[in-house]
């Protein structure tokens, strides 16, 4: 998405602010993370649009370009894509910020030129000489190359053809679906879009889908009497989407971790990829599935066959509802997809204090020390939202938690091993609690 010559200068304004570390345990990676996201999403963006998820999607390739750049000099893991010839006194920073500088310069021509200008602000805050620093900067835009080459035609640009049901004659409402098409986007690391594909949502029939309708109608509706002032909080807290909610949480634990170039780099290149992965299969589920949100249902309570349900005819969630099908939940599923690759990569569920704001509630920080407290609180955020079903969050952060582990199983291993660390299994549908 093109962006405006104001917009433009308010982010060149911000990288010259973050030009040189902000922290004593930053580096070139998370330094070039806070860069990115504020190109891809600017201050101000808001709602579910297509600009989310190829947000996301630039996201991954900046990543998987700065990683591929570092290890091509350090050689300590396999390649995401390409392990490009270094001399070993090449500048790893200066390979990284220009594997991260032209991937967005990709974006259109005002952003390449703003970019142009904060690489080179940038440099100038790196140590290393100037051969070092050309060497990387020679490098880095290479390896880029390579990366935007191979992503080139990956299906993110695929026809939005989605067909609203309906019958002749018969008006539906009219807004556009959001990422009816990302499925068709070739993934990242995961075989294909439906391999973490769940099991149907639960019966309409069943007490379970009564107990989980109940709960949202009272906890998730816009004036619910039942829901806390803490409850509305969190809720408020996770209506924020994109990259700017997850990847402030991966920097911050890597900052935490006081982790080099090198292992920074690998960090967030695999939660870059998992969550772009997460997306594609989140969506191929969505749309499979096609499952009613919970505004629909609530309203049309009197119709679903349960006698455990009552309709309420003017029930609203707190926020206006995401345009896809709800079911699983996506947020549960990216958050469970860091939680899976944190869990894999470091060992344990336990990380050091990270406390991050949003975008959709000013001023307020959140604080967590457990990954599992982490999606804990996600998933009871998109049921407070009015938004989710207890059980798709269920189903949707345990898929994400599967499509992380993999991911960190599965790409950019040591090197001295000659393939994957380990091959999950392959596991069967994510159930359904019934």
């Amino acid at each position: 998405m093109p962006l405006s010559h104001s917009t433009s200068a308010m982010m060149f304004g911000a990288w010259l602010a973050i030009g040189v570390p902000v922290s004593a345990n930053a580096n070139v990676i998370t330094d070039w993370d806070e860069k990115a996201v504020a190109v891809v999403m600017p201050a101000g963006t808001a709602g579910v649009s297509q600009q989310v998820y190829t947000a996301q999607r630039t996201m991954g390739m900046v990543h998987a370009a700065m990683f591929d750049a570092v290890n091509s000099i350090e050689r300590r893991y396999q390649p995401y894509l390409v392990k490009l010839p270094a001399n070993p006194t090449t500048s790893r920073d200066a390979a990284a910020a220009a594997a991260a500088s032209a991937v967005l310069a990709a974006t259109d021509e005002k952003t390449a030129s703003a970019m142009k200008e904060a690489l080179a602000s940038y440099l100038k805050s790196i140590p290393d000489d100037d051969a070092a620093k050309a060497d990387g900067v020679k490098l880095g835009e290479a390896v880029a190359a390579k990366v935007l080459e191979a992503r080139a035609n990956d299906g993110h640009d695929a026809v939005d053809d989605y067909r609203p049901r309906t019958t002749p004659g018969v008006y539906v409402p009219t807004s556009i679906t959001a990422a009816s098409n990302w499925s068709k986007v070739k993934p990242f690391a995961i075989k294909a879009a439906s391999q973490f594909r769940p099991d149907p949502p639960v019966s309409l029939s069943s007490k379970q889908w009564a107990t989980d309708y109940n709960e949202i109608k009272d906890y998730g509706g816009k004036s619910s009497a039942m829901r806390s002032p803490q409850q509305t909080e969190t809720a408020r807290f996770w209506l924020m989407v994109g990259p700017p909610a997850y990847h402030p949480f991966v920097r911050q634990l890597v900052i935490a971790k006081h982790m080099g170039v090198s292992d920074s780099a690998r960090l967030m290149a695999l939660a870059a990829v998992g969550l772009n992965d997460a997306l594609i299969a989140v969506f191929d589920a969505k749309y499979h599935y096609n499952f009613w949100r919970p505004i629909t249902a609530i309203r049309n309570g009197d119709i679903d066959g349960n006698d455990l349900t009552e309709r309420v005819a003017d029930w609203l969630p707190i926020d206006n509802t995401p345009m896809h099908p709800e079911y699983p939940c996506a947020h549960c599923i990216l958050s469970g997809t860091i939680a899976g690759i944190f869990k894999t990569t470091l060992g344990t569920e336990d990380i050091p204090e990270i406390a991050i704001t949003s975008t959709a509630a000013p001023g307020v920080i959140h604080r967590y020390t457990n990954m599992t407290a982490f999606t804990d609180e996600v998933a009871n955020a998109r049921i407070w939202s009015g938004f989710h079903y207890r059980f798709s969050t269920r189903v949707g952060t345990d898929m994400g938690l599967r499509i992380g582990e993999y991911v960190a199983l599965n790409v950019m291993q040591p090197a001295q091993t000659t393939g994957p660390q380990q091959q999950l299994p392959q596991r069967g549908p994510v159930p359904v609690a019934r």
